[in-house]
């Protein structure tokens, strides 16, 4: 690798920035999902309903989530964005601990809420610093493997979170100098805090790379930053809309998969925690790759609309198989079916915010990312499991109707997709012009 980049960072040193923001997203993500292993312990220890449990795991983490991230985007384009993701690392590995020594359920809920005001600093922040250190025909790959995290993290959720309930059973009550007596689940709460915080001493290793590309390092006024996205109105919503349909997708069925397993052909949490979180950690993160680098193949053979093709081709091929793997008649058929759909489920997930970064002047950026994730993460983490446990309560009233819950609240989702990225292309290409223009115009 020669180090002719045209003023972008050498190769080594920006994918070096890629991995360690690649590891503080998984560490987000484990964060973030090994609730979802943990539901019986935690319920039975703060003595609460399923609904309650299912706040803790969506809508709390997702709502501040997703309000706190557009103010934190707008100082993303402003101000050291290596300094606001160390801040936000520390803040979520606190209240991560703090979930640890919550012993009632609105404490707990407060923690949660402190999870996802510090996770809301990262991805706006890193999406605009490895756009910073690639030139355009290489960013949807980096922004992919970053993105990796996301299936890697949730993979190792999974599987830490069966093998630890494997563990546990075994151990009981551990005791700790200070806190006392803790439950294995606060245990490893206690763990992953301590963890983060000395993860946040590798961001010293990230160097902030040179503002470049229209509009570089200028504070825009949030009225022009307005007037920028309603110019692109089509594309922003088309776009948001459409990848919200996967991400529906996506995080409806990760919430549910375990427990269809369970209902349906009788596994254990442990061995599904093993199995599934494989399945989600190889093939989620082959999916996003793969994704991100035919999205760049694509761009450089002159498809300016690449990253929505690759999106629009993603749910085309998902299709199929989310209306057939929660049919089969064998856990191992579904298993087999599973990888493929959760292949074709992640490949949008890099080119997606790369689409952002290709159609937004540098000083908005971090707004416009935001803006998206605020979009997806509400759509897909708020709505997505909760939506399948509707159809399953009050459509069917059968816990063991979950197949058939999944398979309709999926399919929908995708079908949605496929309309609303078909109709984007256009627009998109449009919205690529427009920057064009708008970069040459004297400001």
């Amino acid at each position: 690798m020669h180090n002719n980049n045209n003023g972008y960072p050498s190769s080594a040193r920006a994918w070096v920035t890629v991995a360690i923001l690649m590891v503080a997203y998984v560490l987000s993500f484990v964060d973030r999902q090994i609730l979802n292993l943990l539901v019986e312990p935690i319920r039975r220890d703060l003595m609460i309903s399923d609904t309650q449990m299912s706040l803790l795991m969506g809508l709390s983490f997702a709502l501040f989530y997703t309000v706190c991230g557009i103010p934190l985007g707008r100082v993303a384009d402003t101000r050291s964005r290596r300094g606001l993701i160390a801040v936000g690392i520390l803040f979520w590995s606190a209240a991560t601990a703090a979930c640890g020594m919550a012993k009632m359920y609105w404490q707990f809920l407060l923690c949660r809420i402190g999870v996802g005001v510090g996770e809301a600093a990262l991805s706006p922040a890193a999406y605009s610093l490895i756009a910073d250190s690639f030139p355009a025909e290489r960013r949807a790959t980096a922004i992919s493997v970053y993105s990796m995290g996301v299936y890697l993290g949730s993979g190792l959720a999974f599987l830490v979170g069966g093998l630890v309930i494997q563990f546990a059973s075994a151990q009981g009550d551990v005791t700790l100098p200070v806190l006392g007596e803790v439950r294995p689940w606060q245990l490893i709460f206690l763990i992953l805090g301590v963890a983060g915080v000395l993860f946040t001493l590798l961001m010293l290793a990230v160097k902030e790379p040179a503002r470049r590309g229209a509009g570089a390092g200028v504070a825009v006024p949030l009225s022009e930053v307005g007037r920028y996205i309603r110019a692109n109105r089509r594309t922003v919503l088309l776009h948001n809309f459409g990848f919200a349909g996967l991400a529906f997708a996506g995080y409806g069925s990760a919430a549910w998969v375990p427990t269809f397993y369970i209902r349906t052909y009788g596994w254990d949490a442990g061995q599904v925690g093993i199995v599934y979180g494989c399945i989600v950690a190889v093939f989620g993160c082959l999916g996003i790759v793969f994704g991100g680098r035919l999205a760049d193949w694509m761009a450089k053979r002159g498809r300016s609309d690449a990253n929505m093709r690759v999106g629009l081709y993603a749910a085309l091929a998902a299709l199929p198989l989310v209306l057939l793997f929660p049919l089969m008649d064998s856990a191992l058929w579904a298993s087999v079916l599973l990888a493929p759909t959760v292949f074709c489920l992640s490949m949008p997930f890099g080119v997606a915010p790369a689409a952002i970064q290709e159609i937004m002047p540098n000083s908005m950026r971090g707004q416009a990312s935001a803006i998206y994730l605020f979009v997806i993460t509400l759509i897909g983490l708020g709505i997505g499991p909760t939506a399948v446990a509707l159809v399953t309560d009050f459509v069917f009233a059968d816990d063991n109707a979950l197949r058939y819950s999944l398979l309709i609240v999926t399919t929908l989702a995708v079908l949605m997709s496929i309309i609303l990225l078909a109709k984007s292309l256009k627009p998109y290409r449009e919205s690529v012009t427009r920057l064009e223009q708008w970069a040459a115009s004297p400001a």
